[in-house]
């Protein structure tokens, strides 16, 4: 029988530790679980607890959670489904850039262990999502940068690799103004005291806050 998903809430939870943990570079702690998955603080601690029951996380004694060697396996089988779907609706459907995310996140359950392989070879093995993120093992190079946007010095040029995925609202923001993975970018001005940078894409600037500007992260190669 195909491998279907049984339990959503876990495979969520695990996710959310992998993408904060492995994607943004971010200490995992209770707290940031709780506040990225829309639940309150005593639920996550449950779901914490029988999770590491399972022996899927373990927890230090800073707080700081970490996916154990099944929990990776887990949460990598689950962003791969996730990361495929983005790119089968977005690439081949042709959805709407922005929508990729929340529609990959229903879509993604639907994918089995039969299916799965399937979408690879259709896809041509893609090795990125649509957001720029490497897909856990079709990618053969799963590095990601740890530089942001935020951090660029002024005069500096490089290009997009990739752009916070969870919020909606967020990637129409990205999309009207042309931040994409793979677009080249240039630092005009940090302005501290107003807490923006003014970036140059495409011959126009554009000024962004610094939280946005750290919601985007860029090659730190060039």
């Amino acid at each position: 029988m195909p491998k279907q998903v049984t339990n959503v809430a876990v495979d969520d939870a695990l996710t959310t530790i992998y993408r904060l943990g492995n994607d943004e570079g971010e200490d995992v702690i209770a707290i940031r679980v709780a506040e990225r998955l829309g639940l309150t603080p005593p639920t996550v601690s449950g779901m914490l607890s029988r999770l590491s029951r399972a022996g899927l996380i373990e927890v230090d004694a800073r707080k700081r959670i970490a996916l154990t060697p099944s929990g990776v396996e887990r949460a990598e089988e689950m962003v791969r489904r996730h990361r495929l779907a983005e790119c089968l609706l977005v690439e081949v459907f042709q959805l709407e850039w922005w929508r990729g995310y929340e529609e990959a996140h229903l879509f993604e359950h639907a994918i089995s262990s039969v299916t799965e392989p399937l979408l690879i070879e259709r896809l041509g093995r893609p090795a990125r999502s649509p957001f720029g993120y490497p897909i856990p093992g079709v990618s053969p190079d799963a590095r990601l940068s740890e530089r942001r946007l935020a951090d660029m010095a002024t005069g500096d040029s490089t290009h997009i690799e990739r752009v916070f995925e969870e919020d909606e609202e967020l990637l129409q923001f990205f999309d009207q103004e042309g931040l994409h993975p793979g677009v080249t970018v240039g630092m005009r001005e940090h302005a501290p005291l107003r807490d923006t940078v003014t970036i140059e894409l495409d011959g126009r600037e554009v000024i962004l806050g610094m939280q946005t500007a750290r919601r985007v992260w860029v090659d730190e190669s060039s």
